[in-house]
C-alpha cells in the first residue's frame, strides 16, 4: 500500500521550510562542544576531527552546486525527500562508525542535507516575488535561527550525560521526523515541472555574466564566512583558551543564534520598507565593526567569553540582516534559474566557509589566544561592505543614477 503523495499545486508551510532548514543547521553544529572528546575518543588529534566541520562544508558546497540544477529541472520535492532518505541512513553509519576515517566518510555523506539551504530559498522565491522573497526568507530563517541557538546547548548537555554519541541519535530521530513531514507537507513548487538541463546550460552565461549576481554572491560568501570560520575555531577557543566545559560552550554558542534571530526578524520587518540593498550594507557593518573590537580586545590581552561571543552575537546580527537579502537578490537576477542561483551562490558560500574553518583550525594555539580566529573572521567580513557597495554602484549605473 503506497502512501498519499500531496497534490504538486499545494505549497508548503512556513513550518514545513523551516524543519528543512533547521535540520541542516542543527547536523553542523549540535555535536560542535563535543569535537575535543570525540578526537580522544578515536585517538586522532583535534584538527583530524575538526575535519567533520571543514570537510563536512567541502562537501556542502558540491552538492550545493548541483542540487539547484538538478531540482530545476526534476523538481524540488524529489530532490529534497532523496536527501533526506540519504541523511538518516548516513546518520546511523556514524554511529556504528568504528574508526575516525569510517566516522569521516559517514559524516561527509550526512551533508546532504544542506540540500535543504538551497532548495527552501528556491521554494520560497517560486511563491514570491524578490522583495517579498527576502521577507520570507528573513520569517524562515529567524524560525530556523531557533536550531542553532538551542543545537549545541543541547549537544554540549547531552556530551556530558551520554557521550558524543548522543548527538547524532538526535540528529537522526529528526531527520526521519522531517522525511516523513516533508512526504506530506512538501507540494511541487517549480514552474512547468522544472527547467530543462539542456534549456538551463544554454542560459548560464546570462546568469555568469551579471555583475549584480556576482556582487549579491561574494557578499553572501564573505558574511557567511565569517560565521563558518567562527564554526571551525570557537569549540578550540572555548575549551583550550577560555577553558569553558563542553555544556558552557554550548551555552555560548547560543549567542550568534540570539543576533542571528534578531537579524532575521529585521530583514522580514523592514527589507521590503527599505529595499535589500540598504539592509545588506547596515548588516555588513554591524557584522564587521564589533569582529575588529574584539580582535584588539584580544591582542590586548582581554580573554573572555563574553568579550568573544560578545562580538560574535553582533556578527549573527549583521548575517541576519545581510544574507536573506542577498540570497533573495542573487535569486532575482534570473527567476527562472532561481534553484541554480541559490545552489550557485549557496556553494560559494559553503566552499569558503570550508577553507576559512580549516584555516581558522591551523593557526589556533594556546599562546595564541582568539586572535587569529577573529583576525580571519573580520577580514572576509569587511570583504561583505565593498562587496554590497560594488551591487548598489551597479544598480545606481543600470537605472542611470
Amino acid at each position: 500500500m503506497s502512501l498519499p503523495i500531496p497534490s504538486s499545486a499545494r505549497p508548503p508551510s512556513l513550518f514545513t521550510l523551516v524543519a528543512i532548514t533547521g535540520t541542516g543547521a542543527l547536523a553542523m553544529n549540535i555535536f560542535l562542544p563535543s569535537l575535543p572528546d570525540m578526537a580522544r575518543h578515536f585517538g586522532v588529534e583535534y584538527g583530524v576531527m575538526q575535519l567533520a566541520v571543514s570537510a563536512f562544508l567541502a562537501v556542502s558546497a558540491l552538492l550545493q552546486l548541483l542540487c539547484g540544477p538538478v531540482s530545476d529541472r526534476f523538481g524540488r520535492r524529489p530532490v529534497i525527500l532523496g536527501a533526506f532518505a540519504i541523511f538518516v541512513l548516513a546518520t546511523i553509519g556514524t554511529l556504528l562508525a568504528p574508526t575516525a576515517g569510517w566516522f569521516l566518510a559517514f559524516r561527509l555523506t550526512q551533508a546532504v542535507v544542506t540540500t535543504g539551504f538551497v532548495l527552501s530559498r528556491a521554494v520560497i522565491r517560486d511563491m514570491v516575488p524578490a522583495e517579498r522573497a527576502a521577507s520570507m526568507i528573513g520569517y524562515a530563517t529567524m524560525g530556523m535561527s531557533l536550531v542553532p541557538m538551542i543545537a549545541p546547548t543541547l549537544g554540549g548537555i547531552l556530551d556530558e550525560i551520554f557521550g558524543w554519541r548522543a548527538s547524532f541519535v538526535t540528529m537522526g530521530v529528526l531527520g526521519s521526523i522531517v522525511l516523513l513531514l516533508c512526504w506530506f507537507g512538501l507540494g511541487e513548487t517549480a514552474r512547468g515541472g522544472g527547467v530543462p538541463l539542456r534549456q538551463q546550460i544554454a542560459t548560464y552565461p546570462l546568469l555568469a555574466r551579471s555583475q549584480r549576481f556576482w556582487g549579491y554572491a561574494l557578499a553572501a560568501t564573505r558574511s557567511a564566512g565569517a560565521f563558518y570560520a567562527y564554526l571551525g575555531g570557537a569549540p578550540f577557543v572555548g575549551r583550550q583558551i577560555l577553558h569553558l566545559s563542553a555544556s558552557e560552550v554550548g551555552y555560548w554558542f547560543a549567542a550568534p543564534s540570539v543576533g542571528y534571530a534578531l537579524g532575521n526578524f529585521l530583514s522580514a520587518r523592514f527589507s521590503t520598507r527599505f529595499g535589500m540593498n540598504r539592509m545588506m550594507l547596515a548588516g555588513a557593518v554591524i557584522c564587521t565593526l564589533p569582529l575588529i573590537m574584539a580582535l584588539l580586545a584580544d591582542l590586548g590581552g582581554t580573554r573572555t567569553p563574553l568579550v568573544f561571543f560578545g562580538s560574535v552575537a553582533f556578527m549573527g546580527l549583521g548575517n541576519g540582516m545581510l544574507l536573506p537579502n542577498a540570497n533573495a537578490g542573487m535569486m532575482s537576477v534570473r527567476p527562472e534559474l532561481a534553484g541554480t542561483a541559490s545552489g550557485l551562490g549557496g556553494a560559494m558560500a559553503v566552499s569558503g566557509g570550508a577553507a576559512l574553518a580549516a584555516l581558522a583550525a591551523s593557526f589556533l594555539h594556546q599562546d595564541r589566544g582568539a586572535a587569529p580566529l577573529l583576525a580571519i573572521m573580520a577580514g572576509v567580513s569587511a570583504g561583505s561592505i565593498l562587496c554590497t557597495l560594488w551591487v548598489i554602484w551597479r544598480e545606481r549605473r543600470l537605472l542611470g543614477g
